[in-house]
């Protein structure tokens, strides 16, 4: 079985709901499964560690995670249009992997959940790339072949799976968000057991 890393941060759930629906996909396809990892939160100051295990929901991420994975999905809310801090901390200190090469030709995916339909969904899918794209990642998003993303009228773009939580920061999707992430996850399953089949790219 090949692993593909889901690796998210999530405040309010909604990011993590769609964490799930992106593991399905993974999941949905034969040969292949999801590994769900988080980041731990961060603080201008930091007055006592975090447990190196968190009270519930999935493990912390670790280099290995990066290192075993045959594809990545990265998912964060929407911070003012970017990626959460505590992802970016994460790739900060990536800078062993991005050495080895060991990310390189492996297929990505990108998925964000935020409060308004134009806060910076988008953009936040964008700048999750960025990271990627310096390791040698393969970018892949939904293409308007999947039903879904020409139907939604809330979260789903080409460039990733994203969810519209409202006012009320809702973490419960759509029909359309829940079918548009399960297809990033499917696909990116797809690519990973494509990819090593063929050899490096």
């Amino acid at each position: 079985m090949k692993e593909i890393l889901v690796l998210f941060y999530s405040r309010y759930g909604a990011t993590a709901e769609l964490a799930r629906q992106v593991a399905r996909g993974i999941d949905s396809v034969a040969g292949a499964t999801a590994r769900l990892r988080t980041v731990p939160p961060v603080a201008p100051a930091t007055e006592v560690a975090l447990p190196p295990v968190p009270d519930a929901g999935p493990m912390y991420a670790e280099s290995k995670d990066l290192a075993e994975c045959a594809g990545l999905v990265l998912g964060s809310p929407v911070r003012f249009g970017s990626m959460a801090a505590p992802l970016k901390v994460f790739f900060d200190q990536t800078a062993a992997s991005w050495i080895s090469g060991e990310l390189a030709g492996k297929p990505a995916g990108v998925f964000a959940s935020g409060q308004a339909m134009h806060g910076g969904q988008e953009s936040t899918l964008l700048s999750m790339m960025l990271p990627l794209l310096h390791h040698g990642m393969v970018i892949a998003g939904v293409p308007f072949t999947e039903k879904a993303i020409n139907d939604t009228r809330s979260g789903g773009t080409p460039y990733g799976a994203s969810h519209v939580a409202g006012s009320e920061g809702r973490p419960r999707l759509t029909d359309d968000e829940r079918i548009v992430a399960q297809a990033l996850g499917a696909r990116i399953a797809r690519l990973a057991l494509a990819i090593q089949a063929a050899g490096p790219l």
